[in-house]
């Protein structure tokens, strides 16, 4: 499919394909939705097999932004950038300081922020460039690492996911298997280990699993197959995709409540999949949306907080959902990809409303 079409097919307002041979740069913007503000979504440094694959990429990335700012209640619109290459290999400051000259040619419209691949050092590069950036060091007015807040908003999720299920949002002995231990993972490890839950990793590095293991006295789960693993609750915490016609038959769990973006490889067709069933999907884009309502706060002046406070929503929100996915007959996916849609909907006829209404005063 040609990226026209592909733009045509997810609803994207722009796309910018970013070059510069000198530093070693080529990154892709993508602006998929502004009516409630600027688009706002970090830059992930991947070293993707192809073009083809980093574009379908950002593409996916941004409208779930979009999505995932509607549902939560945010003033923002969905965007999101990829630098294509080996982050070990290839980053420096020339080309993160180029990327935020083009990210500064937008005037705005694409609020840049940190993802995979990206430290907040990095995000420092950026900024000496542009003003359009979030996810600072905390010594330079940031709110520094969102990691701990994104997790926060999974916990949640999650519980509000049990509450669903059981009638009780206690995780207390609940089984729960976590996908990846990155910075998110680890911190919604540390979250379930101070509610006593019981905790099951798995993560391609033996490292990250010994020191969970260490910390936190996790059960460590091998990476091959981690799907199948018979627990309560799966928290994907890795990359996108893993849901999917292979992997979900496998599944030996009551609900999914994890921070990974596009868990779900065809969102549709995977959403029923796990419906049919009979496991709870908590929808990603919602719960794994405190590290975008992280930066959010920090345009207005930081707040951990207030940022913490906004992520509570999520709980609510999730329940929201369920409600909503009953009452319709649809899947937890699509009632939060509604709901979200209706929230753009309303907000985009109010403002015509009002320019019409300020253009018939002027008139008058």
């Amino acid at each position: 499919m040609s990226p026209f079409s592909l733009m045509q097919t997810l609803g994207h307002q722009q796309v910018v394909f970013c070059h510069d041979e000198a530093v070693g740069l080529k990154a892709i913007i993508a602006i998929h939705d502004t009516t409630l503000g600027p688009a706002l979504g970090g830059v992930r440094f991947w070293a993707y097999a192809s073009e083809e694959e980093a574009l379908v990429d950002v593409l996916r990335l941004s409208r779930g932004m979009t999505y995932k700012a509607a549902v939560s209640g945010l003033n923002l619109g969905g965007g999101k950038a990829v630098i294509i290459g080996n982050p070990l290999q290839i980053k420096s400051e020339a080309l993160l300081r180029r990327f935020g000259q083009f990210v500064e040619s937008l005037g705005g419209r694409y609020i840049t922020a940190e993802d995979m691949g990206v430290s907040v050092r990095d995000m420092e590069y950026i900024r000496m460039e542009t003003a359009y950036v979030t996810g600072l060091p905390e010594e330079m007015g940031g709110s520094g690492d969102p990691s701990p807040v994104t997790a926060y908003g999974v916990y949640l999720g999650m519980k509000a996911a049990w509450k669903k299920l059981t009638g009780t949002d206690a995780l207390k002995g609940v089984k729960v298997l976590v996908q990846g231990l990155g910075k998110v993972g680890m911190a919604l490890v540390e979250n379930l280990h101070k509610e006593s839950a019981v905790i099951y990793a798995t993560d391609l590095s033996a490292a990250q699993l010994e020191r969970a293991q260490a910390q936190y006295n996790i059960h460590p789960v091998s990476p091959d197959a981690w799907y199948a693993h018979p627990v309560d609750i799966l928290a994907p915490c890795a990359r996108g995709g893993i849901l999917n016609q292979d992997t979900i038959p496998h599944l030996r769990c009551a609900v999914i409540a994890g921070s990974a973006n596009n868990q779900l490889a065809d969102e549709k067709a995977d959403s029923y999949r796990l419906a049919d069933r009979g496991i709870l999907y908590a929808p990603d884009f919602l719960i794994n949306a405190g590290g975008l309502i992280n930066v959010y706060t920090e345009l207005e002046g930081y707040s951990r907080p207030r940022a913490l406070a906004r992520t509570e929503y999520i709980y609510e929100a999730t329940l929201r959902v369920f409600s909503t996915a009953e009452q319709r007959g649809v899947s937890p996916h699509e009632a939060a990809m509604q709901l979200a849609e209706e929230r753009i909907r309303a907000i985009s006829t109010l403002r015509t409303r009002t320019s019409q209404l300020n253009l018939s005063l002027s008139i008058a």
